[in-house]
């Protein structure tokens, strides 16, 4: 029969076998001296293998498991330390524990139990898919108020809980924005900066090749990472002249290589009726592209791959391309097709497992052609191959395509100008400093914001550069302790590397001027430089014996005259059709703005952006129309919104006058 002791024994083992967590005893050398089955399980070692063994050889990182072992000894206990397993999938776990005694107080040993978190981490993912579901019981709830006062309550709990998860998310894609783009601010920073050395043609090539891969890489994370902004189809897309057939050249360079290794043959075809220089979004077809490639490569083992440009359509604006990708690959199922644009689906259950991947590349393609205009189509046979095509249209110009590797025509009048940039990382530190030289600007570079203040006490700076995330003071305290202590009105434009809105509003508050994203665009670096250092002013008063004042000029011919090679019949018809444009779209952006209707407020303004180039008037006011694009598009600072559209609609009024003057100077200058 047994004991009393042999049968709270035989419980207590029964207790700490029941438990799914791995449970270890160690003795203070560290060594396992008892365990249960979910230890056994987990380290896929048997029972009589583990004890004497090393607990710590168990995990990922023997010394921080050693360290959090030695900090139950100090304590009398430790609670959720994170470690991870060394098991078959590496289970991260959150490490408790405490030290147990002998009848007379000595400590025999530490009893730890290893939480696996795998599931609670599922569970945090989910919260942030909780806003909807919130949203939803929140009007169901509004809807039924007067009927039941519980359904009322079960609504603001789910909001409540919604929100902690928006914030959640909102904190995670700040910072998981942060980390990722920082190193991308350099990689791209200085492989402009290399570019515009002495280079071989090869060189050169390798190198555009790696700029337009990191380009295309932000536009990805910008998306990827900016769930509302995808969510919400609020993708916006640039309009800017390129060279189409160099562009597919280079984005094809990035394949060479795992090419080569599959022993694939990669053709092109390029319709030579294509012009060359296109107006359109480049990093965003080059996204598309690189997708449908990738896809291609992973999927064929033998035979090519052929990537088709043709002309389809033309007319004296725009040109209707269709680009096609064609592989010997594996093929997709004929009842697949149908859904093989869907978020997270792929060919078959075994597709993920043979190839991985997540399914979402295609469905990002679909997401970047369809809100252009374009139509994406998929043909496939089993075993045969699969061809992508889709078609977009372009804008054509006579324009020159810019380069990215050349800087912007530098003001030579603009010099002396003195920057202090605050950034804690080397490599952007190292990044400013060369694109500050190159502007021919005086700085000074601080690691952090109370080194910044201490500079501005004893040195006087035109401008500040400053990061946001930084040690010891970051750019928000800093910023503020500039304006309400120093009482320093000194422009200041925040370096952040955050595209979701979370830390923008904040900048605002702090009183910084402007903000610029990192990877950082040297022109526009420079534009908001000088804009905010040497700001115009729309009305200059000029005062002399015979006159009370003019107004200057606030548009510039030169660019309408060379690009219409003096042509005083083109010229006058631009000229009308810019009168012609521009006050209806007054009126609407005004009306709009009135109702608070966004997207029509973002269409008129959309629609009056490519004249201010054209009429030749200040990149400030063209800046001005995007940044209320900008904020009808989200929704956010919408407060800043009437005094820009006023701005706008002096300097088009102001517009108006001035071509009047000059079409009739025009029409009867003899010809």
């Amino acid at each position: 029969m047994q004991t009393l002791n042999e049968q709270k024994s035989q419980y207590a083992r029964s207790l700490i076998e029941a438990s799914l967590d791995p449970m270890f005893m160690i003795n203070p050398a560290g060594k396992i001296t008892d365990m249960n089955n979910a230890s056994v399980h987990i380290t896929g070692v048997s029972r009589e293998n583990l004890i004497g063994t090393d607990f710590f050889d168990y995990f990922t990182d023997p010394a921080k498991a050693r360290e959090g072992y030695q900090e139950v000894f100090a304590k009398g206990f430790v609670a959720d330390y994170p470690l991870t397993m060394k098991d078959h999938k590496l289970t991260d776990v959150l490490f408790n524990g405490s030290v147990y005694k002998d009848e007379d107080g000595k400590v025999l040993g530490v009893v730890v139990v290893a939480r696996d978190i795998t599931e609670q981490k599922r569970i945090e993912k989910e919260l942030t898919e909780a806003k909807v579901f919130a949203e939803l019981a929140t009007g169901i709830a509004e809807e039924a108020k007067h009927r039941a006062q519980e359904a009322a309550t079960v609504a603001e709990n789910a909001t409540k809980i919604a929100e902690d998860a928006v914030k959640s998310k909102q904190q995670f894609l700040s910072n998981m924005s942060h980390e990722i783009r920082t190193p991308m601010n350099a990689i791209i920073g200085f492989t402009k900066v290399v570019l515009k050395t002495e280079l071989s043609a090869k060189q050169k090539e390798y190198l555009t090749a790696i700029k337009m891969s990191g380009d295309a890489l932000i536009v990805l994370i910008n998306d990827i990472l900016d769930l509302a902004k995808v969510d919400a189809g609020k993708m916006t897309f640039e309009q800017a002249p390129f060279k189409m057939a160099l562009s597919i050249s280079a984005m094809l360079h990035l394949f060479e290589t795992k090419i080569q290794e599959k022993n694939l043959e990669l053709v092109k075809e390029y319709d030579t009726r294509i012009p060359e220089v296109l107006v359109g979004d480049p990093v965003r077809l080059h996204q598309i592209i690189l997708n449908l490639v990738s896809n291609a490569v992973k999927f064929t083992s033998k035979g090519k791959i052929t990537v088709s440009v043709s002309l389809l359509k033309e007319d004296e604006e725009k040109v209707v391309l269709e680009f096609a990708v064609t592989d010997s690959g594996i093929g997709i199922p004929k009842n697949k097709l149908d859904k093989i644009f869907d978020n997270f689906q792929q060919a078959s259950s075994g597709t993920s497992r043979l190839y991985g991947g997540t399914g979402l590349g295609l469905a990002i393609v679909k997401q970047l052609v369809e809100p252009q205009g374009g139509r994406i189509h998929v043909e496939s046979k089993i075993n045969e191959g699969s061809t992508f095509s889709f078609t977009l249209s372009f804008l054509k110009t006579k324009e020159e395509a810019e380069s990215d590797t050349q800087i912007i025509a530098l003001d030579k009048e603009i010099k002396n100008i003195k920057v202090l940039v605050v950034e804690d990382i080397a490599l952007n530190q190292l990044l400013m400093k060369t694109l500050l030289d190159d502007f021919g600007f005086e700085r000074d570079i601080v690691s952090n914001g109370r080194i910044a203040i201490e500079k501005l006490q004893t040195k006087s700076y035109d401008i500040i550069l400053m990061d946001l995330q930084m040690p010891e003071m970051n750019g928000f305290e800093a910023t503020e302790y500039i304006r309400n202590k120093l009482n320093s009105k000194i422009p200041i434009i925040a370096l952040t590397a955050d595209v979701t809105t979370v830390d923008l509003a904040k900048c605002k508050d702090v009183g910084m001027n402007d903000y610029i994203a990192k990877p950082v665009d040297e022109r526009l670096l420079y534009s908001k430089i000088v804009s905010l250092v040497k700001k115009p002013t729309l009305v200059k008063v000029e005062t002399n014996e015979n006159d009370e004042g003019k107004k200057s000029k606030c548009i510039d011919l030169d660019y309408l005259i060379h690009r219409t090679k003096s042509n005083p019949k083109l010229m006058m018809e631009m000229i009308s059709l810019y009168l012609e444009q521009t006050p209806p779209l007054i009126l609407v952006m005004k009306q709009s703005l009135h109702d608070k209707d966004w997207q029509a407020l973002y269409s008129a303004v959309h629609k009056m952006i490519p004249s201010f180039s054209i009429m030749g008037i200040s990149i400030d006011f063209e800046n001005m129309a995007k940044k209320v694009q900008e904020y009808a598009s989200t929704q956010q600072q919408t407060d800043g919104i009437p005094d820009l559209v006023r701005q706008l609609e002096n300097i088009c009024a102001q517009a108006c006058k001035e071509l009047e003057i000059e079409f009739n100077m025009i029409k009867n200058t003899p010809v």
